[in-house]
């Protein structure tokens, strides 16, 4: 048997999975909770068209959205607001890189 230790962080996930989004995240954590879009989207206060937006990518939050939702969720907000950020960084086209924490 081989016991050997396996590194698995984010540039591991980034390399499979393709870079960490907003939606991504969001649609990931609905998962563990093994929650419908309809059950989630009443736990965090919006409609379920909105959640299936931010998920899919369609949408990105406000910064003070983004904040909103990870309060809900009992997650640090830095994270999710630098999430949002970057998501937008990328949606305007441009390079740089927010420091996600």
């Amino acid at each position: 048997m081989n016991t050997k230790s396996i590194k698995y962080g984010l540039k591991e996930l980034v390399r499979e999975f393709g870079p960490l989004s907003f939606g991504k995240l969001l649609e990931s954590y609905r998962l563990s909770e093994e929650m419908s879009q309809k059950e989630f989207s009443k736990h965090l206060g919006i409609s379920q068209a909105s959640l299936c937006d931010l998920e899919k990518g369609r949408r990105i939050p406000s910064p003070e959205r983004a904040a909103k939702i990870a309060k809900k969720l009992n997650e640090p907000e830095s994270f999710w607001v630098q999430l949002a950020l970057q998501d937008q960084l990328n949606e305007a086209g441009l390079k740089y890189k927010v420091s996600i924490a």
